[in-house]
């Protein structure tokens, strides 16, 4: 058996094909790449009960991801976050069978240690010895720290207003970080343009094909845990939107392989600060692709991505799945944070807070019904943004008594 069945990369726009060995980027259309592997083959030798005993973290689908050697794997333990039931919160909502994904427990706090486990390591593997790319926070975070186990040189250049724990986590790894007084996308500028004239490779969200491989197992884990039934919506919150461009590759390859049913898919929703939705506007007018947003801003950081390379893929997965895209307020997702953390006990990150209240929503409009099993995606940990919650605690002398009223 094969470490990994991979096959190629193909343009899902032009149907372009290029070989996996190669330090690839964006196809010559300048479309993202997607991952190809060889299912014939792969479902004769692999089967569902082939994981028992593997272990708990996203290399048990080793054979679905794009890794060849298992000697390039760089790993911190990362996958298999809990998936439970949020009853309070569900019973608060009116959807019984509420269950979050808890991407907060993952190393580096965030959802974003998948994309970087998988990337970094196809990285090695293919020879990249230096990267660089833009990050809202979390995914420079990540890719610094799995950088500096696998020897690669990595430079992230983040808004002056990301989370600061991101800052010391790429400066703690060794990465040569910057800070711009801008947007992502203005991040992003100024990477592509080291990148031409430093010849670094280009690690930015989607113009390298291996960060959705590794977001893709997300969508893997939730299907075996539910024992390969699949639930009846799942929410994410989206800004680059490659986690629910993974989910979505996930249950197709899985259908394909025949572990869950043809029948049924999962509707995939959208889920976007008012304050940064363009791919909610997109989907109200009916369009294939999105616009960029003017003066984009959100408390939820993670998601404040005005205009993403893969909005046409984002639009055509929650169109395929019958889904749609939903934003919710920075005040009703801060509400929300905190309802689901004093319900629950989990102090959710901001978009994962805007999940839950589009959740909510959806309920309320009756998108979601009663009786669907519906999957939240909280994408890191509450303790990331500790300026989500303010607190006005009364400080007390040393020989002082609490005074409760009557």
């Amino acid at each position: 058996m094969s470490f990994s069945y991979v096959s190629h990369l193909y343009c899902p726009q032009c149907r372009e094909t290029y070989h996996v060995e190669g330090k690839n980027q964006l196809c010559v259309c300048g479309s993202p790449l997607l991952v190809a592997y060889k299912m014939d083959e792969l479902k004769e030798n692999v089967k569902p009960e082939s994981l028992v005993g593997r272990q708990a973290d996203l290399w048990r689908y080793h054979e679905l991801l794009p890794v060849q050697n298992a000697e390039n794997v760089v790993t911190l333990g990362e996958g298999f976050t809990p998936l439970f039931q949020m009853k309070k919160t569900g019973q608060n909502m009116n959807i019984p069978n509420l269950y979050m994904k808890d991407e907060g427990l993952i190393p580096t706090g965030s959802f974003k240690s998948r994309g970087a486990a998988v990337g970094v390591s196809k990285a090695k593997e293919v020879g990249v010895e230096e990267l660089a790319m833009p990050t809202n926070g979390n995914a420079g975070a990540a890719w610094s720290l799995y950088c500096a186990q696998a020897g690669v040189t990595a430079t992230i250049v983040m808004p002056v207003d990301a989370p600061e724990i991101t800052r010391k986590e790429c400066t703690a790894a060794g990465a040569s970080l910057c800070l711009v007084n801008g947007l992502i996308g203005d991040a992003g500028k100024i990477v592509a343009q080291a990148v031409k004239d430093y010849q670094l490779f280009d690690a930015s969200t989607l113009k390298e094909p291996y960060r959705i491989e590794g977001k893709k197992t997300m969508g893997l884990e939730i299907a075996e845990q539910f024992n390969w039934e699949v639930p009846d919506v799942i929410l994410y919150p989206t800004g680059g939107g490659v986690g629910l461009i993974g989910i979505y590759k996930a249950l197709q390859e899985l259908q394909e392989l025949g572990w869950i049913a043809e029948d049924k898919m999962p509707r995939l929703v959208a889920v976007q600060a008012e304050g940064c939705a363009p791919i909610v506007k997109a989907w109200e007018e009916g369009k294939t692709s999105a616009e960029p947003w003017q003066n984009a801003e959100t408390v939820a950081f993670g998601i404040n991505v005005a205009k993403a390379l893969g909005d046409f893929l984002i639009l055509d997965a929650i169109r395929q799945t019958k889904g749609c895209a939903i934003s919710v307020s920075d005040e009703t997702l801060l509400e929300e944070l905190n309802t689901v953390a004093s319900a629950d006990g989990a102090f959710v990150c901001p978009e994962g807070a805007a999940a839950f209240a589009a959740a909510r929503k959806l309920r309320e409009a009756n998108w979601i019904k009663e009786d669907d099993h519906v999957v939240v995606l909280n994408t890191g940990a509450g303790i990331k943004y500790p300026n989500t919650v303010e607190v006005d605690a009364p400080i007390l002398e040393k020989d002082a008594k609490i005074v409760r009223d009557a």
